[in-house]
């Protein structure tokens, strides 16, 4: 948020767009990011895609859903797709997945979405209707000194519903029966956890109902088209690092260092992870650096920002790579210079795979009249794994 000549700005950037909202009046950020925020998931929604080839191509769809939004430049209630879908008259272009060439939230990863999740709500395509997509999405943030040793760790979760209902059914979507809310404390402090999920905390979409959550792990909610948050969480608990990363530093003489980095992937075997890629900022001093990496792979050191970028790409759970660097100093320095080194950043995806072990045991979809299951319904479940803030410190 910034201010020139009495005009205030608050901005958001998503899918690799800017979104603006301007005021003369110094009204709340929080609101006006939350305004954005809503905006900006009514126009995925109404377009499938949200960005630039699909705002080119909707651009009078845009204008009319910002126009119910913004009435004379006051915010509307009517910021979700059910409610105003009786407005909308234009019909969107779709954009096609090469076109768009899309990427995923936090992270520009690999994993492709299903052709339906990227549709929009209003669509006549009747292989889209009645589906549901959940996606359980989990942000790792971790923290290892040069000993490979862990500082800290934390997971933000998120499980993402998108319906295909056309109407708004009763769902019921169970989780794992062993999930616990908060750290261990008092009597069950003395419980064993082993196979517990423990979840620090956790909020709900306004929608949600949680009469039986605490019970029996279940959330029932009546579902508007479109896509929406059903809950978030975070976990802070013990958990295994999906990858370990072991650095080496040697000064072999004052105009010369060498640094080996060593990644683990520790996923089990049958799992694997996608567009794993690694930072490694070098010293100011370095005047060269060579790389050594597998064949299968490749690295560069980027002389303007000095960082060595080393592409892995797929790498298999329980299995390991290495990367060399023999850096050349334009000074004499002593062993101090590994301070200058780092931190190493690495990016990663994991498809069909979460390390909290939160699972979606089943989503039932009853007609609220009759509570029976609606028949012909098809619900997709995914789990993907990203990277958020995975370092190492030398």
């Amino acid at each position: 948020m910034f201010n020139i000549d009495g005009i205030h700005y608050m901005w958001l950037k998503k899918a690799g767009l800017y979104f603006v909202l301007c005021s003369l009046e110094n009204v709340s950020p929080c609101m006006a990011m939350e305004l954005l925020i809503r905006t900006t998931k009514l126009l995925k929604d109404f377009c499938g895609v949200l960005n630039e080839e699909s705002v080119r191509a909707n651009f009078t769809l845009i204008y009319e859903v910002i126009d119910e939004v913004f009435d004379w430049g006051y915010p509307q209630s009517t910021t979700n797709s059910e409610s105003m879908r009786m407005y909308i008259y234009n019909e969107p272009v779709e954009v096609t997945e090469s076109e768009s060439k899309l990427r995923l939230p936090h992270f520009s990863g690999k994993t492709m979405p299903s052709s339906a999740v990227d549709k929009p709500i209003h669509t006549r395509d009747r292989e889209s209707k009645n589906r549901i997509f959940v996606d359980v999405y989990e942000r790792i943030s971790m923290t290892f000194n040069s000993s490979g040793t862990l500082l800290n760790k934390g997971i933000d979760g998120t499980i993402q519903l998108k319906s295909y209902l056309g109407s708004k059914p009763e769902l019921h979507m169970a989780l794992n029966e062993n999930l616990v809310i908060g750290r261990a404390s008092g009597a069950r402090a003395n419980v064993s956890t082993y196979g517990v999920v423990e979840l620090e905390d956790c909020n709900f979409h306004e929608c949600v109902r949680d009469n039986d959550f605490e019970q029996h792990k279940i959330l029932t909610m009546n579902a508007p088209d479109g896509e929406f948050v059903v809950m978030n969480y975070r976990v802070g608990s013990e958990f295994r690092p999906p990858f370990r990363i072991f650095p080496f530093f040697e000064l072999t003489s004052s105009h010369k260092c060498e640094l080996a980095i060593k990644l683990r992937c520790e996923i089990p075997a049958t799992h694997h992870s996608s567009a794993v890629f690694v930072q490694i900022p070098m010293p100011k001093s370095a005047s060269s650096v060579s790389l050594r990496v597998p064949p299968s792979q490749s690295a560069e050191y980027d002389e303007r920002e000095r960082v060595v970028k080393w592409r892995i790409g797929r790498m298999q759970g329980n299995t390991e790579s290495m990367i060399r660097c023999s850096i050349a100093l334009s000074s004499a320095q002593t062993a101090s210079v590994r301070k200058d080194i780092g931190p190493i950043a690495v990016q990663f995806e994991i498809p069909f795979f979460n390390t909290s072990n939160l699972q979606v045991k089943y989503l039932r979809v009853l007609d609220p009249t009759t509570h029976r299951e609606i028949p012909d319904t098809k619900v997709w479940v995914r789990y993907i794994t990203r990277s958020n803030a995975y370092v190492c410190r030398l």
